[in-house]
């Protein structure tokens, strides 16, 4: 019997609609998953919906489970959660996180699934994505006992990051976003928080990811000689300015790049990316996180949500989206 599913596709730069799609057939080794919820991951899936990928970055920006080509059509996504419906025995009935686009139903092989663990609600295991790009950012950062710290930009990523580093002892951290509004998330996520005017200077480490060049050039500011800007942001088809005169040189600064496409160096030979999501998903145990969740609507109103999304009409960290029961 032929099964079919429904999926938001993107048909063009700024419009999407709901596509009928029809689903394998399971073969040994598969899951068929039911969708319970997934994530807008308002920095990436914003940029493709308005079609700023780059030529060059086509590739690399594929999603794992990705149909089409950019910019489009294409059906993109990689925040899924579910509940296996069939599969092998010892996962039916288990909710399962999977990088896949918004679908309501889908079928994958098993190794693409990851539990989720009993002490996390489903609703907040959308966010396994981006706490496991936080754990990547956090190895590549490599701070230390007592290290002064900012993270520029409270998006969805600097403040899963800033709730990752706040734990290591001793340090002193401030969120920091020109948003006044980002400083109840920060409260919720027990993280100082700073107007870029009022950022505390004298940083050894700074986690950039406003993606804005203003945000990194005042992430250059707040260093101490010799410091470290982590660059998380991805500006997509967007060209950067940087003041890498004046006191660049002569103060050592550093600029270094972290991305999750890899395992960070620094733990490549002991962990793979099973073990980072894994690890991601046991810190999802931790309710502050919610906060990183700030809105949420229904599968079927995707077409008319992501514009709003992508304006900014609905401001949002992670954009929580809900199937229905029969999806």
């Amino acid at each position: 019997m032929k099964r079919t599913a429904s999926a938001f596709w993107l048909n063009g730069p700024g419009a999407g609609e709901i596509r009928e799609v029809t689903l394998p057939a399971l073969s040994e080794g598969d899951v068929l998953v039911r969708a319970l919820y997934s994530g807008v991951s308002r920095g990436t899936e914003t940029l493709v919906f308005r079609g700023g990928v780059p030529e060059s970055q086509h590739a690399a920006m594929r999603a794992p489970f990705q149909e089409g080509d950019f910019p489009a059509p294409v059906k993109y996504g990689y925040l899924s959660v579910g509940e296996v419906e069939e599969g092998p025995a010892d996962l039916v009935g288990r909710t399962v996180f999977c990088l896949y686009p918004h679908q309501t139903r889908y079928v994958v092989p098993v190794t693409a699934v990851t539990p989720v663990p009993e002490n996390v609600p489903a609703e907040r295991a959308i966010l396994a994505g981006t706490v496991e790009t936080a754990v990547n950012a956090a190895w590549d950062a490599a701070p230390l006992v007592g290290d002064r710290i900012a993270v520029v930009g409270g998006g969805m990523i600097g403040c899963s990051v800033a709730a990752l580093l706040a734990r290591f002892p001793g340090v002193r951290i401030q969120l920091v976003d020109a948003d006044p509004a980002r400083a109840n998330v920060a409260k919720a996520l027990g993280v100082d928080f700073a107007l870029p005017r009022d950022a505390l200077g004298e940083c050894d480490l700074v986690v950039h990811a406003s993606a804005t060049e203003q945000g990194l050039a005042r992430s250059l500011e707040l260093l101490t000689p010799e410091g470290t800007v982590l660059e998380l942001s991805w500006y997509g088809d967007r060209k950067v300015s940087l003041p890498l005169g004046e006191a660049f040189h002569s103060r050592r600064l550093v600029i270094r790049s972290s991305q999750v496409g890899t395992v960070s160096p620094a733990r490549r030979s002991s962990r793979t990316y099973a073990d980072r999501l894994a690890l991601a998903l046991e810190l999802l145990a931790d309710p502050a996180l919610d906060a990183l969740i700030t809105g949420e609507s229904a599968f079927e109103e995707l077409p008319q949500v992501m514009p709003r999304l992508t304006s900014g009409e609905i401001p949002a960290l992670c954009h929580r989206v809900r199937y229905g029961k029969s999806a």
